[in-house]
């Protein structure tokens, strides 16, 4: 991962835009979406859109030659300008003061770039390339547009708005974890689709007072085949990856075969008695997934889902590749 990905809170912030053209004007309008406070600097003839906003008093302009002290104040800096000499001092200039800059179009004098961007707020997906190809990510967020429907917006946003409520009804982390899973299957959507905001929100409110009534759930076990690129994976190998609690690595598996998995759960090494292991952690509702080598495997994995059958545990084997 060449770049570190962070969303920047930029409500009542001053941000520096340094250009008046086309390419400023959607910075400047993307700047003021977010709630920064826009400094402005340009020599030319300023673009309508960022005349209008200036008229407003939505933005500011600072006049004169270019201070490099206005850095001081700020803390992005995005320089929006077609002169290259000009943007490699801003972007010096802007390193020396530890500010984060974006210099349009070049990948090499910029210390942070602006993703393609998917808008579902408060749902935000952003998608970057790292400056080496933004056709390509302007192409995949495309796809995403098509894919992501507008009820998910609404969706996070009662998420955030009954976070309190949900935390109470289900103290328990795991319990909570499988309820948004269960939230997440369609059902809201569904509720949208036939009335709307209104009945969309009918249902979540419903959901969250009947979470704590649902019946604790049996562990489940899925048995993953490791595979040396991440993607290979079947989409209920992925999804396994993404509701584990905790993976059991098998032995020589590494990594890099890991990396689709969540982040926060528990890695656990396989050891020798891999049935007592899973016995071990098989606590009501977790979602234990176990990596495994596919090759020379069969009998071992037929005797491991025979022992956790007969201890009351479900097994699901997942192939790695479709």
């Amino acid at each position: 991962m060449g770049l570190y990905p962070l969303f920047a809170d930029l409500r009542g912030r001053e941000v520096l835009v340094v250009g008046g053209g086309e390419v400023a004007a959607r910075k400047v309008a993307a700047l003021l979406r977010a709630g920064a406070l826009v400094r402005l600097h340009a020599r030319e003839v300023l673009h309508p859109e960022v005349a209008t906003a200036l008229a407003d008093g939505r933005i500011v302009r600072l006049a004169g030659e270019f201070d490099p002290a206005w850095l001081d104040a700020v803390w992005l800096v995005v320089a929006a300008t077609d002169d290259s000499a000009f943007n490699a001092g801003l972007a010096a200039e802007a390193g020396r003061r530890r500010r984060l800059v974006n210099v349009v179009d070049d990948a090499v004098l910029s210390s942070f770039q602006v993703p393609a961007v998917v808008d579902r707020a408060p749902l935000v997906v952003a998608i970057s390339s790292g400056g080496a190809a933004p056709m390509l990510a302007r192409r995949i967020r495309e796809r995403l547009e098509t894919e992501l429907g507008p009820s998910l917006g609404r969706l996070a946003g009662l998420f955030a708005e009954h976070r309190e409520r949900i935390r109470l009804r289900l103290p328990d982390l795991s319990a909570r974890r499988r309820w948004f899973e269960r939230m997440l299957d369609g059902r809201m959507e569904s509720a949208f689709e036939r009335g709307g905001d209104a009945a969309m929100e009918a249902a979540f409110v419903e959901e969250v007072e009947r979470a704590a009534e649902s019946p604790p759930q049996p562990a489940v076990v899925a048995l993953v085949a490791a595979s040396p690129m991440p993607d290979l994976y079947t989409l209920r190998a992925l999804r396994a990856f993404n509701e584990a609690d905790i993976i059991v690595v098998g032995e020589g598996v590494d990594g890099a075969m890991l990396e689709p998995a969540r982040r926060d759960a528990r890695r656990i090494p396989a050891g020798p008695d891999p049935a007592a292991l899973l016995r071990s952690l098989a606590a009501p509702g977790a979602r234990i997934v176990w990596v495994h080598h596919q090759q020379g495997s069969g009998g071992s994995l037929a005797a491991l889902e025979g022992a956790c059958s007969r201890s009351g545990i479900a097994v699901r084997m997942i192939p790695a590749v479709a």
